[in-house]
């Protein structure tokens, strides 16, 4: 059950309704690094400052290259 209009019960976390999709965080055709790593990353934290705390992701975009530039936002170098 929700506690929130805002948010839904994913398993046992409360997620916002607003989530982001990643994909686009890949290079061309989703394929390969972006032309600009420090704006996607910037586009990671922007999405969490808008109150997302969902992200959609997979190993195919970039391939894997989506999910190193969330690791490296989140864990790596989180200040950015």
């Amino acid at each position: 059950m929700s506690h929130n209009v805002n948010t839904y019960t994913l398993g046992d976390r409360q997620v916002s309704r607003l989530g982001y999709g990643a994909m686009q965080l890949a290079g061309p055709g989703v394929f390969g690094p972006p032309a600009d790593e420090i704006r996607a990353l910037q586009v990671l934290r922007d999405a969490v400052a808008a109150g997302v705390n969902h992200i959609d992701t997979s190993d195919f975009y970039g391939p894997h290259v989506t999910n190193q530039l969330i690791k490296k936002r989140y864990i790596l170098i989180p200040t950015i």
